[in-house]
């Protein structure tokens, strides 16, 4: 955002309502798109909620998971960001910023549908930064296909693995080193609630992780542990241009949403702070939407 955080704006203004039809090749690297999103590198003040944290950001090096490695480091947290080794470049933007906050960020590098990945993940996070305190799900895999039968089994399979099955890997292995007061945050999807035909196998696992919250949030509570989701609508990320048609990526937004256009991180970033501070004390096994007017269900 140009202006300052604090004037009043258009939130159907506030971004652009149309996007270049980029193509990029899978993952996807945000360095590599010719319309960089909003991570609110500009925009983005923190007032201390999170000082002293330890935090966890699977698909930290981009998208929704940059903008929330920079809200958390400005609340006052250090942050370890889990990525693939093919978006080391993307990777190297989000340790900038973390750093320039004056917290530790911690690169962890590797493919999640490694279940012994994920536990080193954890391990090396609370050893490198003194604990775990916020396990932020936020990585995920989908291909835009031509209904199930464009479907392959490999595919299918790899969805659920990165989407569903690496964050039953990675809480549990947290869980072991969390305490009373710690949050769980899973990234969900408005595809949870209303899936779009071209993304069957990602809508899938989305549900599940809705699902999922909802179950361990009724089990970590017992320890003083809350577990939330977020569930964005269509938000303007390095996934869009690596794993939609062209023409979908050039209108990306403006028929999904009310307001007539994408999202950036940094709209979602706030939410995530909210769930992982003492300001949500209350607010357990719940999914916020962050969907720019279209209802969840």
């Amino acid at each position: 955002m140009s202006q300052d955080q604090y004037t009043l704006q258009d939130p159907t203004e506030q971004h652009p309502d149309s996007l270049p039809a980029d193509q990029l090749g899978h993952p996807g690297v945000e360095g590599e798109m010719s319309l960089a999103p909003d991570f609110g590198e500009q925009s983005y003040r923190g007032t201390g909620k999170l000082e002293g944290r330890k935090a966890i950001v699977t698909g930290g090096d981009s998208g929704i998971g940059r903008a929330v490695a920079l809200a958390f480091a400005r609340e006052g947290a250090d942050v370890a960001i889990s990525y693939l080794e093919a978006e080391q470049r993307d990777a190297e933007e989000t340790t900038r910023v973390v750093r320039e906050a004056g917290r530790t960020a911690l690169q962890v590098p590797g493919d999640l549908q490694d279940s012994g990945y994920c536990r080193t993940l954890v391990e090396q996070s609370v050893h490198e930064l003194g604990g775990v305190d916020i396990l932020v799900n936020n990585a995920a895999y989908q291909m835009a296909r031509d209904g199930l039968a464009g479907i392959s089994e490999d595919e299918l399979e790899r969805t659920f693995r990165i989407n569903i099955l690496a964050m039953f890997h990675t809480c549990k292995a947290a869980l072991e080193h969390m305490r009373p007061g710690a949050t769980i945050i899973n990234t969900a999807s408005i595809q949870a609630y209303q899936p779009d035909p071209m993304l069957l196998a990602y809508a899938a696992t989305k549900a599940a992780i809705v699902n999922f919250t909802k179950g361990l949030a009724q089990e970590a509570i017992e320890r003083g542990i809350r577990v939330n989701a977020v569930a964005p609508g269509p938000i303007w990320t390095p996934l869009i241009p690596a794993t939609m048609p062209k023409d979908k990526v050039e209108d990306f937004g403006a028929e999904e949403s009310p307001m007539k256009r994408a999202g950036q991180p940094a709209e979602l970033a706030p939410v995530y702070v909210f769930l992982a501070s003492q300001e949500s004390s209350y607010v357990t096994g719940e999914v916020i939407g962050v969907t720019g007017g279209k209802p969840l269900s």
